[in-house]
Formats: C-alpha cells, sequence, structure tokens
C-alpha cells in the first residue's frame, strides 16, 4: 500500500509541475521597453484590427507611398513590436509598407494566454486582413523565433501571403522548450521529458492538440511559395533545424551562418542581413 501512496504523490508531483511550467510559460507578458517607428524617422499610424477570432489587437502601420507591397514583421515568445521595430527603416527605404503588431497577450495587446502558435494564427489572418482593407496586394512576411513559428503555422492556410523569411524559428516547440530548460541548467533528458509534459498539459488546456501544431509539420505546405531560412548553427532552440528544412518544399533558400545563436544573424552580418532579405522579397513580391 506504501508503494502506492509513493507512486501517488510521485504523479501528482510531477503533474504539479507539468501544470506550473505550462501557466508560465504561456503567460501574458506586458511591456519591458517601449520604443517607436518616431525613434527612427519613419510616419507611422498606431493601428488596431481584429484577429480573425474577434480579439482587437495593437499595431503599428509604416506606409510607403505608391507601393502595394508590405511586410509584417513577427516579434519572439515574450516580446513586443517594439523589439524588432529597428528592423524597418530598412524595408521601408526599399519600397515596403510595414506593419507591426503585437500578438494576443503580448505586448499591448490584450489576452491571457499564450498558445505557442496556435491561436495566434489568427492574429497573423486578421494583420493580412488588414493589409488587404490598406489596398495591398503583395504581402511578406519576416518571422523571429516564435514570430518564425507562428509564419510557418499560418502561411499554409493563407493565400495571401506570398513570401516568408524565418529567422530561428524552431522546427517543434518541445525541442525549443528543451533548449530553453538546458540553458537554465536542466539536464538534457529531464528538460526533453518536462518539454513534452508542458505541452501535454497545455494542448489540454486549449482542447487542442499541440503536438500536431509544430512548424516541421507545417512548412511542406508553403510550397510553391518561397521560404527563406536563417539559421545558426549555435541556435540551442533549433538543434533539429536540419529537420525543418528538410521538410520544407521547393522553392526554398538557406543563410546559415556557424557562429550565430538564436535570431543572432543579424548582429553578426547587419548589412549583408538587410540586403538578403530586401532582396528575397524584391524578387517575389
Amino acid at each position: 500500500m506504501i508503494w502506492v501512496t509513493l507512486l501517488i504523490i510521485l504523479l501528482a508531483a510531477v503533474l504539479a509541475v507539468g501544470l506550473a511550467l505550462s501557466f508560465y510559460m504561456t503567460r501574458r507578458h506586458g511591456l519591458t521597453e517601449t520604443h517607436s517607428p518616431a525613434e527612427f524617422g519613419l510616419p507611422f499610424e498606431e493601428v488596431r484590427f481584429q484577429a480573425t477570432d474577434g480579439l482587437t489587437l495593437s499595431g503599428w502601420w509604416i506606409p510607403a507611398s505608391g507601393s502595394d507591397r508590405a511586410v509584417i514583421i513577427l516579434h519572439g515568445h515574450g516580446g513586443s513590436m517594439d523589439y524588432d521595430v529597428h528592423r524597418a527603416p530598412a524595408l521601408h527605404s526599399a519600397g515596403f509598407n510595414v506593419l507591426l503588431f503585437d500578438f494576443r497577450a503580448q505586448g499591448r495587446s490584450p489576452g491571457r494566454t499564450i498558445t505557442f502558435g496556435y491561436r495566434e494564427r489568427y492574429d497573423l489572418l486578421g494583420a493580412v486582413e488588414f493589409l488587404r482593407q490598406r489596398g495591398m496586394k503583395r504581402i511578406g512576411v519576416l518571422g523571429f523565433s516564435f514570430g518564425g513559428i507562428v509564419a510557418m503555422l499560418t502561411t499554409p492556410i493563407c493565400p495571401d501571403i506570398l513570401a516568408v523569411v524565418t529567422d530561428g524559428g524552431p522546427a517543434r516547440m518541445r525541442t525549443a522548450m528543451t533548449g530553453w530548460g538546458v540553458e537554465r541548467g536542466t539536464p538534457r533528458w529531464l528538460a526533453s521529458a518536462l518539454a513534452w509534459l508542458t505541452i501535454s498539459l497545455t494542448s489540454v488546456r486549449l482542447r487542442a492538440n499541440l503536438f500536431r501544431y509544430e512548424p516541421v509539420r507545417w512548412v511542406g505546405r508553403i510550397s510553391p511559395r518561397p521560404i527563406l531560412f536563417i539559421h545558426g548553427d549555435r541556435d540551442q532552440y533549433c538543434p533539429d533545424f536540419d529537420d525543418l528544412y528538410t521538410a520544407a518544399q521547393p522553392p526554398k533558400e538557406l543563410w546559415r551562418v556557424p557562429e550565430a545563436g538564436h535570431t543572432q544573424v543579424s548582429e553578426i552580418w547587419p548589412e549583408e542581413y538587410e540586403r538578403r532579405v530586401i532582396a528575397f522579397f524584391d524578387r517575389f513580391l
């Protein structure tokens, strides 16, 4: 009987840890730093638009006169559009309209729960609809880390997105979460088990099997639209990047930087980064 009791206690403890991690990883993130397109001398408008499930999101619209081409910039997990507004000037100078916005439960947008890309698809679909209403006919997406996940999950169900750049977008949320745990000193075997448990329990909470919404399962459906992968070989959140690239179908391009970590390529090669991203969007938008 004592072994049964101990087993029940152990299972309860494991579930408690898993639930705690689930709520921690999906908790709301507010603003930690603030910036504005005005810092870069860009004309902009503070906008609000609806995700396709009805949630109202906050964003910045940076118009380029006479252009019907637009790029949506998607921020990372726990971030906001503030972190990535510095990427807008080069795109705007190249003749692209730019839209940045905060995902649900992050930054200035409402919401309580981050969903690892599952409901954030509705956010990006709403952003595309906003651009269509502004007369945009050629739309591309530039996603960083978590934003790359959303880009790869959404583009297959959104024909209006014509080109995708994903910078550090993980192949699987569970391997990204494992890397997060290892980075904080957790043994890899334990971090992997906790990541699986966290996603499993989050799936129960959201009533959706999140393992079915891994980018590696969806990226192949982006074709025949082009995708550019930007990857650093020292990226601890995407050790299975080769699986992701193999799953993608042509046309696909890869810029791989051996010395770069997670989303660090633009820090190491800033001018080359701007050149490659703008050239890609110029060709396909």
